[in-house]
């Protein structure tokens, strides 16, 4: 579920979300390896691999980011 009223704010995909586009953007690099990226994002906010997934789940849908030919998530803003 991407919000409900029964779990912390925190783990919700929305925020999870947000929080991986702050690490996004707060770079300048442009390509991130998978496990680089949770690496990053677990740092600030600690999250599961399966929750993580879910959050580019919902990024990828939302066009923020997308796969290069490498298979390297690669932000869209």
């Amino acid at each position: 579920m991407i919000v409900s009223k029964n779990t912390h704010p925190e783990r919700d995909l929305y925020y999870l979300g947000a929080k991986t586009i702050e690490v996004l953007n707060s770079s300048i690099q442009e390509e991130w390896d998978f496990l680089d990226l949770f690496a990053e994002v677990n740092t600030r906010e600690k999250i599961s691999l399966n929750l993580f997934s879910l959050v580019l789940d919902w990024l990828f849908i939302l066009g923020v980011i997308r796969l290069n030919e490498k298979g390297e998530i690669r932000k869209c803003f």
